[in-house]
């Protein structure tokens, strides 16, 4: 068995099989190896519901008091049944589940196990686990994978066709000495991957994942030194000539903060230089990076050649769109947008014009990567929101000339030395200052019981013109967890503020549709986007004064500062109020970080330093970088180790080739 083996040379895994791992991106046994848990399940010593505590893993060992009944609410069919254990009958359910009813026999014992519940004063169980009593004493004291499924596709296939795996974890060969494992407390690579799968119990499973963490940030700081090594020996084709913009400059409403004048100042140092740029510009959100763009566009269009800005949403590449256009073509240059919805004659003609050099500027989504496009003369490429697009995706646009400029824009507010080691390959602009015309966000860290007030300012605002976003961690009711969805919050809201129009964004939609939704937000049509996190890129809508984000302690420090700032984009004052489901000093402390400051890059050094080692059974908060386990606030000291260790074997001209483990595939490079 080797790594680029198909997944059908495993025992049971026929075409049906393979076409559902595919769509968990799974083709091949080495992808198999790397499809790490998403979490583990535990068995506890079972207890007496009158042991459990509210929110707390438990398992109870009961006899059925009653026959299941089955009732429909909201439609869903709820179906509950009593339980006895020593002390007391209590009520359990069920969702959607009647087939449950002829499963168990009143008076026999079963041993419960789920998440302890509050119902009507009473902890109790939602939806729990149910395990016969021998079969339980088998489980008890063990830790089972838990993968991430597709429909049709079970945790017990995976389990099994993982089990194949074992000879393969056994011949993945150590490129770390055993000195050093041995210093800084490492596994070898076989135990990790055999740990990972199948844990022997919790600190394995923790020395595993710390493992197989330093060997996702190991190699992908290989690669990212690589492209390094390589981009700095590029030649510059297109040499900018030393463009005149102060026109541009002294038209604008404001002034340039001193960040955009040095940012500005580095970019046309680099248009002009004997290699080829790569940079990448890290700034706040509301610095002002879009403006640093336009005008690196206009050097390069005025020095003969073309350009392209790639957006990660339709929304977005249309809005920059209307900003070029607006700003540049009083200077006679030509922009065009380029999307995934232009289709037919009106693609083919904007495929020509952009190989004939008709159009100096092309805005666009990831249709500007695609193979059929050709450009005449591209000199620089720019990519918004980088960290949405994963690196093969940025080699693709850049591949586009005969190796463009390229310059990366981020609003991820990532710690200078953290940056320093995750984009190796560029060079880093720091934009560390908002505009003198923006008003801070006045931020609010609050309990539930403050929603009433908080929805009697939307009404407030709304009724002064502004627009609203609420934020929920969900799409739909969770059967386990209380925490907010878009779904019901959005009829909520249409109960609470009948007159106020409000829509529902979430992942689950058509792109069309969320497009359409957001366009609707930025033309000023809906007062109230109810939406999960997938607006945190997306839309600029200076008219939105106001942000209610429900359960924020279920997000990270930096992805709650990225949807602050969707508000704060325009002359009147805005306000984002925190509102924690789980009333805890820790949660209230986390929070209070947002409260007293609006830098994000003090947040992402205070987030750096509040989560201290990290838990793998916690929630990972980074989100933007998404490595398969890694989480690089959390996991910050492993990141440095590898660094460290990396320029070590740069020193002592280590053979990485000689280790198959250490290649990067590009075609599963990570959104960074």
């Amino acid at each position: 068995m080797r790594e680029h083996d198909s997944l059908e040379t495993l025992k049971g895994v026929g075409a049906k099989s393979a076409a559902l791992f595919s769509k968990c991106k799974i083709y091949t046994v080495g992808e198999l190896a790397e499809y790490y848990p998403r979490y583990y399940d535990k068995f506890p010593e079972p207890k007496t519901f009158a042991e459990l505590k509210e929110g707390e893993k438990g398992a109870v060992i009961a006899s059925v008091h009653s026959r299941m009944t089955i009732k429909p609410v909201r439609g869903l069919k709820v179906c509950v049944m009593k339980v006895k254990d020593d002390e007391a009958v209590r009520e359990i359910a069920w969702f959607n589940s009647p087939f449950l009813a002829n499963v168990f026999k009143v008076n026999q014992k079963y041993i419960f196990v789920g998440e302890a519940v509050l119902k009507n004063g009473i902890l109790t169980f939602q939806h729990p686990a149910y395990y016969k009593i021998d079969e339980y004493k088998h489980l008890q004291n063990t830790y089972q994978p838990v993968y991430s499924l597709t429909e049709g596709l079970t945790n017990n296939a995976v389990k099994r066709c993982v089990a194949q795996l074992k000879p393969l974890f056994e011949r993945k060969k150590e490129y770390l000495s055993s000195e050093y494992l041995k210093e800084n407390g490492l596994m070898s690579l076989p135990e990790a991957f055999d740990n990972i799968h199948f844990p022997k119990g919790k600190q394995q499973i923790i020395e595993a994942r710390r493992r197989l963490v330093y060997h996702e940030f190991f190699r992908f700081l290989i690669y990212m030194d690589a492209m390094k090594e390589k981009g700095s020996k590029i030649r510059n084709h297109y040499t900018v000539k030393d463009v005149n913009v102060e026109n541009i400059i002294n038209g604008l409403p404001y002034k340039l903060t001193s960040a955009q004048e040095r940012t500005l100042k580095e970019i046309r140092e680099d248009l002009s230089g004997p290699y080829v740029m790569n940079r990448l510009v890290q700034g706040d959100v509301g610095s002002g990076k879009t403006i640093i763009a336009i005008l690196s566009l206009f050097m390069v269009v005025k020095s003969g050649y073309q350009g392209a800005l790639m957006a990660p949403t339709e929304v977005l590449a249309e809005q920059h769109y209307k900003e070029l256009r607006k700003m540049l073509e009083p200077y006679g240059i030509k922009v065009c947008l380029l999307t995934g919805t232009v289709k037919g004659v009106e693609k083919k003609q904007l495929y020509e014009a952009i190989s004939n050099h008709e159009a100096d500027i092309i805005v666009g989504t990831q249709a500007l990567i695609q193979e059929k496009l050709t450009f005449a003369d591209l000199a620089l490429v720019i990519t918004d929101e980088q960290h949405r697009f994963g690196v093969k995706q940025r080699e693709r646009f850049a591949k586009k000339g005969n190796y463009p400029h390229v310059l990366a824009m981020s609003a991820t507010p990532i710690p200078r030395t953290l940056a320093m080691m995750l984009y190796g390959d560029m060079s880093i602009s720091v934009m560390d200052e908002l505009p003198m015309n923006r008003l801070p966000v006045k931020n609010c860290v609050v309990g539930q019981e403050y929603r009433l007030a908080a929805i009697k300012f939307m009404k407030t605002e709304i009724e002064k013109g502004h627009q609203i976003y609420v934020i929920c961690p969900m799409v739909n009711e969770s059967e386990t967890l209380e925490v907010e969805n878009v779904t019901d919050y959005g009829q909520k809201l249409k109960e609470a503020l009948p007159d106020a129009q409000i829509a529902v964004l979430h992942g689950k939609l058509k792109e069309a549709e969320k497009n359409e939704i957001m366009s609707a937000f930025a033309r000023g049509e809906t007062d109230i986007l109810v939406s999960t996190t997938v607006i945190e890129v997306g839309i600029n809508v200076p008219n939105a004064t106001f942000m209610l984000i429900e359960n924020a302690e279920r997000f990270g420090l930096a992805a709650l500062h990225q949807l602050r700032g969707r508000v704060g984009r325009g002359t009147a004052q805005s306000y984002c109020v925190f509102m924690y489901g789980k009333d805890t000093e820790k949660n209230k402390e986390r929070l209070n970080v947002l409260n007293e400051s609006n830098d994000g890059f003090e947040i992402a050094r205070m987030d750096l330093e509040m989560r201290g080692p990290g838990d793998f059974f916690g929630i990972r908060q980074s989100g933007e970088l998404d490595f398969k386990l890694g989480d690089i606030y959390q996991d910050a000291g492993i990141l440095e180790l590898a660094h460290k260790h990396l320029q070590k074997c740069k020193e002592e001209r280590f053979d990485f080739s000689a280790y198959p483990e250490l290649s990067w595939d590009t075609g599963q490079m990570l959104s960074i």
